[in-house]
């Protein structure tokens, strides 16, 4: 069963689709107990870096990401999910993010011909054996939403990449946690590999 966490910040009925195409039980919640029985831990989120750590404290959910984490248990986070497990953001100056993983996020530079924020379909370029990406091919387009973007500090964890207005670290895991900028739920048969991959982990 896969847990997805729930602390009001939206996207989570698509993820929930995505994975039940996938014949995947879910179990939406910010239950502690659901989630660290969960096989697997999905947080999604569309909105504001500083709104949402404000929820996720006000659930008592922070500790809870963190045991899960620790436990081993695979976590992924989607696009405004990946920018919290980080250290701080450009949105929120002041706020600190999760930590789970070292790195910052910026937000978009205004670069002529660039519309922020993005949105749209973007090709990645994939690191070796990343897995998360196992049988997608390199130059896979993806779809993504955000104003903001990872930069992380240990480029060892970088899965994938992309370009928009700069260098975007696209997707990182390390060890049992796994992060995506894009949307795999809306980004067709290449966003349904990703999730199935993900979902394979235990």
């Amino acid at each position: 069963m896969t847990g997805i966490i729930d602390y009001d910040a939206g996207n989570l009925r698509s993820v929930e689709k995505a994975l039940a195409a996938l014949g995947e039980e879910t179990a939406i919640s910010r239950d502690k107990d659901t989630l660290l029985r969960a096989d697997r831990v999905i947080l999604p989120g569309v909105g504001a870096f500083g709104d949402a750590m404000g929820r996720l404290r006000q659930y008592g959910l922070v500790e809870v990401i963190h045991q899960i984490v620790e436990k081993g248990t695979p976590f992924l986070g989607i696009c405004l999910g990946l920018q919290l497990l980080f250290e701080r953001s450009d949105e929120s100056e002041g706020v600190r993010g999760l930590g789970v993983l070292p790195g910052e996020i910026l937000r978009l530079p205004d670069d002529q011909g660039f519309k922020i924020p993005h949105m749209g379909w973007n090709s990645l370029q994939i690191a070796p054996g990343a897995k998360l990406f196992q049988g997608i091919g390199e130059g896979a387009y993806v779809y993504f939403v955000h104003s903001y973007y990872l930069k992380a500090a240990d480029e060892k964890i970088v899965a994938a990449s992309t370009e928009y207005a700069a260098h975007i670290h696209a997707a990182v895991e390390r060890g049992n946690v796994f992060a995506c900028q894009f949307h795999p739920e809306k980004s067709s048969a290449v966003g349904m590999q990703i999730l199935r991959n993900f979902i394979r982990m235990a």
